[in-house]
């Protein structure tokens, strides 16, 4: 029988599949957030325990992504989905009877950071890129992100209902039970692999990976590509963390840190889609370079205003239009420069800058919360360096790096 002509194997299965399994893990990570406050006061831990937890969680998802992606692209996407949900399904029943900082580090941390990197974003963008031809690949990378952007505002109004009824032990019990649906999504992702390729660059299929990522080494493009994209982490993943918490300390009640995230995530469903489109039409290192530029200046106007219900609404709207809408821009980036074969371990690199990013962002917060009762210098850091980062992304040359002659 033709391996192709199974169903599991066709660009649609593997789109719904992966966006699926992104929603889910996606939304599940968003949630976290939530539990930082009440963590903290009832374990009578300060912030930077919680944070320096998802901090951790963060680098590692970064540092194993590429492996992760490189295993994928070898093995199939499936195994490796099915094997982060599994992960994702035993960090969060460890969290749920947590009482140590130390056992907290090793489940949220480790365990979900390894089960991010297994089925999050970074492994399904890749076998969305192998399924799909140039044409329409800018699209699909649109829809995963965009999925994983409806996990936000899908997961996480659950996470606060299942918080305000059961508490954070029961609650992350709960989220473990639907993070089983992730192994299930594997099935259908199984067949996918570096043999299901489409619209490589001229002579890519000639190169294995440790020239590719020599070839990716020399290119200036692909490491400004990847300095610009640290501040998309620690961007996204300091609101998200700290954001519930800081609208609480601003008076305002506690399930307002729920549904500013969620209503992120509304807009970032757009902002994601509209990327896609937009990337696929117009050039890629522009439209991520306004983007950086604005997420500075709506960061200005927040912290400029007094914090009330009104101004949460507009800055979690402005937020949401450019929350992930930077990554199908950026994976397609790579594909762009480099072809889809190795599309998930280059992006994977790319992706870990992302991730330190997500570190210092988070980890600073609570650092400086406990130092200083205060968030106030980490918003400012990352206006400063969104800035920085649309000044990187200009002089990004947007064509395929030539390969070798003697490939």
């Amino acid at each position: 029988m033709n391996a192709v002509a199974k169903p599991y194997r066709f660009p649609v299965i593997i789109l719904a599949a992966g966006a699926f399994s992104v929603l889910i893990a996606m939304g599940i990570r968003a949630s976290f957030g939530l539990f930082l406050k009440p963590m903290s006061l009832d374990l009578g831990w300060g912030r930077e325990v919680f944070a320096f937890a998802m901090a951790l969680q963060n680098l590692l998802w970064g540092a194993f992504q590429p492996f992760s992606a490189s295993i994928a692209e070898k093995f199939g996407t499936g195994r490796v989905v099915a094997m982060g949900g599994i992960l994702y399904v035993c960090g969060l029943y460890i969290m749920s009877a947590v009482s140590d900082p130390l056992v907290f580090q090793v489940s949220a941390g480790l365990l979900i950071g390894l089960a991010q990197s297994g089925c999050a974003l970074g492994i399904i963008l890749g076998a969305v890129g192998r399924a799909l031809p140039e044409e329409k690949r800018s699209f699909g990378l649109g829809l995963v992100t965009a999925c994983g952007a409806a996990g936000q505002f899908t997961v996480v109004p659950i996470g606060q209902v299942f918080l305000n009824n059961f508490g954070w032990s029961t609650s992350y019990v709960l989220m473990a039970i639907m993070a089983v649906v992730i192994i299930g999504c594997g099935y259908f992702l199984r067949g996918d692999s570096d043999g299901q390729s489409h619209g490589n660059v001229q002579g890519e299929n000639q190169l294995d990976l440790g020239p590719q990522l020599r070839l990716a080494a020399q290119d200036r493009s692909f490491w400004l590509l990847t300095a610009g994209f640290f501040v998309c982490g620690f961007h996204v993943a300091f609101i998200g963390v700290h954001m519930p918490a800081f609208l609480s300390d601003a008076g305002l009640p506690k399930d307002t840190g729920a549904w500013s995230l969620a209503l992120i995530g509304v807009f970032n469903v757009v902002g994601s889609f509209g990327a896609g489109i937009l990337g696929g039409r117009f050039p890629k290192k522009y439209i991520l370079s306004t983007l950086y530029t604005l997420r500075a200046i709506a960061i200005v106007l927040f912290i400029s205003f007094p914090i009330t219900t009104e101004t949460v609404v507009v800055f979690s709207v402005a937020m949401g239009f450019l929350w992930l809408s930077t990554v199908p821009l950026t994976s397609g980036l790579v594909a762009v420069m480099f072809g889809t074969r190795y599309m998930g371990t280059l992006f994977g690199i790319v992706f870990f800058s992302h991730q330190i990013g997500s570190f210092i962002g988070v980890w600073m917060g609570g650092y400086l919360f406990d130092e200083y009762g205060s968030y106030m210098p980490v918003w400012w850091a990352g206006i400063i360096i969104g800035l920085l980062s649309a000044a990187l992304h200009l002089p990004i040359v947007e064509k395929a790096v030539p390969q070798p002659a003697n490939a």
